[in-house]
């Protein structure tokens, strides 16, 4: 089994608008409410690509039962721990420029906490866990560590998808994969980064440090898998930016679907890809049939 980690779910409201006025009344062309949350993207799509999994996370008031009701009615399988404040919500909206307005979310106290770690403790060596997004600021800053060690203890691997200090904290446990954008990997290094050189030079130094690959994101520009094996380069296919939002989930989980059934590292890159193209293309997350119909557009070549 798969299981992913949502430590801050959200309702994702997506507002789209022809032309945002400030300081005016603005209509909305549509609205669309979809649950939010790296990890619980990751799920989305690892169903989509017929691959199972469970989404964990800490889940609240009429929010959180939106949450669970619209993954149920879709077989999506969960086993959140309920807290008594609201899950948050995140509004994104959608103009001639992207704008998110996120919440902060939920306090989680130290035993729901404890209980997240608990269901750690009973997974095995045969299945594997991804940790996606921020945490609350109610929980502590090494819970992250505390939950790879849980999961290092079962036999299992897993993936992060985090920033900043988790993310780099991480990488002792060895990751099988991380997924850094452009701009992240400058944040992390304190650089600017402008060809695929500089790329290639800063993942370099993320493997050294204990990740096993390496997917660097750069928009249209494609996207660069670093492995101990080789250095690639993938194309991104083409298609209108509709939704940024989820599309780091979707490589992450199309990278997955691949990788941990056939360990074909090239084909999972470029399912990542396609998966990640796709839910840019589209309002809300990737179909398999989006997925599908850019797969045969990507070129991945050695550098």
């Amino acid at each position: 089994m798969i299981y992913t980690i949502t430590l801050n779910p959200s309702i994702d409201f997506i507002v789209p608008v022809d032309q945002l006025k400030l300081g005016k009344l603005n209509y909305m062309n549509d609205e669309y409410k979809v649950p939010g949350g790296k990890g619980i993207n990751v799920s989305r799509i690892l169903q989509e690509l017929s691959t199972s999994s469970t989404a964990l996370g800490f889940i609240g008031g009429f929010t959180g039962k939106f949450i669970i009701d619209f993954l149920e009615k879709r077989n999506l399988k969960t086993d959140f721990i309920s807290v008594s404040e609201d899950t948050r919500i995140n509004i994104k909206l959608k103009s001639s420029e992207e704008t998110e307005i996120n919440g902060r979310g939920p306090s989680i106290s130290n035993d729901k906490a404890n209980k997240l770690l608990l269901q750690l403790e009973k997974i095995t060596a045969n299945d594997f866990v991804v940790m996606s997004g921020s945490k609350p600021p109610s929980l502590p800053t090494d819970f992250y560590e505390k939950a790879i060690k849980k999961v290092l203890a079962a036999g299992a691997q897993f993936a992060i998808d985090t920033t900043g200090d988790a993310l780099m904290q991480s990488l002792a446990y060895q990751p099988l994969v991380i997924k850094p954008n452009k701009h992240e990997l400058e944040e992390l290094f304190g650089v600017s980064i402008s060809t695929d050189e500089d790329v290639t030079k800063f993942g370099k130094k993320l493997l050294e440090k204990g990740a096993q690959h390496v997917i660097v994101s750069m928009g249209a520009d494609g996207a660069i898998l670093i492995t101990n094996n080789g250095i690639y380069k993938g194309t991104s296919p083409s298609g209108t930016l509709r939704n940024s939002v989820g599309a780091g989930d979707s490589m992450i989980a199309g990278f997955l679907s691949i990788y941990l059934k056939s360990q074909n590292v090239l084909e999972a890159f470029k399912m990542s890809i396609a998966a990640g193209s796709a839910t840019a293309f589209s309002y809300d997350l990737a179909t398999r049939n989006k997925i599908d119909n850019l797969l045969s557009e990507i070129e991945v070549t050695i550098l």
